[in-house]
């Protein structure tokens, strides 16, 4: 029973801002001792990359931050989803849920203030401490731990998308060194291009110890040596905390120097990739980082595809980009941009009267652009697009249906009825030899799939969201807004959270 002296309070309203305890060293250690608030941080200024001198720092983000990662991090179930696009609302719900259930926040004064601190941070909150089981524990720390390797890796540290490492790493000749299930290996890959390096990363959350991060450690020393030559760095976050405690990262890491990084598997050598922590700051002029960002967002797409009409609107954001580039973080709150809130009150004081169809035509001739969203069931996250992000997905799909349709062995039905009474290990492999297969025929693709990708994000920028969503109807476009969310967009994808429902500022 939790006991009574923990007050049974509604969440409070506030802005969603945290601040998260990250110690960078070059090595596993024994987990510091309460140094997540003894220690004198240092205030973090923002970075391409590592920071100069390893020890403790303080940055502050947001819970908007924190669910974007959430829900871009982790194996690509979308293969699967070829044809039953509703269940990638599921999905979502899965990587977001146990972070509202066993997070809350509480106020903080360390021994050494950094300037700019918010004075509050993230911990398990009472259910998780009192009346949770271990494998629901278990599961949580999985989650709490990809999520928040994949913040700090992007968001902190400005490294590109992430991919999992069980569908091959980045090199073409490995890959099947990669895919090897007898080797263990770290979690997520990825390149960073302003340290011009390959990145191994592995993921550990909950009450992370020395055995824990030993493990780690020698998964991403495995992975180094499949890399062997290739200059890279190993990264191995360990997402800590327990009941009462502030969650805080440990942060290992070593630099493997060698071989520059490759061009990526079937890339057009003429063809930039995208530069530090965001494909979509390089949409304009990266065919492959087009292709790399609508991959990313093809769950939100699914998401947004399969949305009855009802649940749909488009929210109004400024038409120019170069407003959303990463400064800090990947996204950019709304509520203080004072370009968006502006140009939001420009266009409500010219909707008087005006039907839809022409208030659209109006609210772009002010250089504002509306994004599609819904909110996903289950959840207070609202995910969204943009028009050209939303078409240059749509035409991606239309290509995986085609590789699943013409690919013998990657439907269900397809399996031998013998086949469907595997073991659960046995079931788990066939289906992840699925996704390799089916991530092989999307890189032969690539060359293929520049142009036709690069002319559906031109033409969906010109596009009806009628059109786009093949229905009579525009969604709803709300000018209004709604002031119990807190939004925040890229410069082609929006999120945004309930302020009513994000973790209690007592835990």
């Amino acid at each position: 029973m939790i006991p009574a002296d923990v007050p049974d309070e509604p969440p409070l309203t506030y802005a969603d801002s945290f601040d998260i305890p990250v110690l960078f060293r070059n090595g596993p250690a024994k987990k510091p001792r309460r140094q997540w608030r003894t220690a004198k941080h240092k205030a973090w200024a923002g970075s391409d990359g590592f920071p100069a001198a390893d020890g403790w720092y303080a940055p502050t983000t947001t819970w908007r931050e924190i669910i974007k990662a959430a829900t871009e991090v982790g194996r690509d179930v979308t293969p699967h989803l070829q044809n039953q696009p509703r269940y990638a609302h599921g999905e979502l719900v899965a990587r977001v849920s146990p972070l509202y259930a066993y997070l809350g926040a509480h106020p903080v004064e360390p021994r050494h203030p950094v300037p700019g601190a918010k004075g509050r941070r993230l911990t398990w909150n009472p259910v998780y401490a009192h009346g949770t089981e271990r494998s629901a524990k278990n599961a949580a720390g999985y989650r709490l731990g990809m999520t928040m390797t994949e913040w700090a890796c992007r968001s902190l540290l400005g490294l590109g998308q992430t991919e999992h490492l069980e569908l091959g790493g980045p090199i073409p000749a490995l890959l099947n060194t990669f895919k090897d299930p007898k080797k263990k290996l770290p979690d997520l890959w990825g390149r960073h291009e302003a340290e011009e390096l390959y990145w191994l990363i592995e993921a550990k959350g909950g009450d992370v110890g020395l055995g824990t991060l030993r493990k780690g450690w020698a998964q991403l020393a495995a992975g180094s040596n499949v890399l062997g030559a290739y200059a890279h760095r190993t990264v191995l976050v360990g997402a800590s905390v327990r009941p009462g405690d502030d969650l805080f990262l440990t942060i290992d890491h070593d630099l493997h120097p060698g071989q520059p990084p490759l061009t990526p598997a079937g890339s057009d050598t003429d063809d930039e990739t995208a530069g530090p922590g965001n494909l979509e700051d390089h949409l304009g002029d990266s065919d492959d980082a087009l292709i790399g960002a609508a991959r990313a967002q093809m769950l939100a797409y699914l998401a947004l595809r399969s949305a009855p009409a009802s649940q749909l609107r488009t929210v109004p954001v400024p038409a120019d980009r170069a407003s959303r580039h990463r400064r800090s973080g990947l996204t950019t709150p709304l509520e203080d941009d004072g370009l968006t809130l502006a140009m939001r009150a420009d266009a409500r004081g010219a909707a008087t009267g005006a039907e839809q169809h022409t208030l659209r035509a109006g609210i772009r001739s002010m250089g504002l652009d509306d994004f599609l969203s819904c909110r996903i069931p289950g959840t207070e996250v609202h995910l969204g697009m943009s028009r050209r992000l939303f078409a240059a997905c749509e035409r991606l799909h239309e290509e995986d249906l085609a590789i699943a349709r013409r690919t013998p062995g990657l439907r269900a039905e397809d399996q031998p009825a013998a086949e469907l009474e595997l073991s659960d290990e046995a079931q788990e492999e066939q289906r992840l030899t699925q996704r390799r297969i089916f991530r092989e025929q999307q890189e032969e693709a690539r060359p293929r799939l520049r142009p036709l990708l690069r002319d559906a994000y031109e033409r969906g920028g010109a596009s009806d969201w009628s059109d786009l969503l093949r229905r009579p109807q525009e969604p709803e476009l709300d000018l209004e807004g709604d002031e119990g969310l807190l939004e925040a967009a890229t410069p082609e994808t929006y999120l945004a959270v309930s302020r009513h429902d994000l973790p209690p500022a007592r835990a």
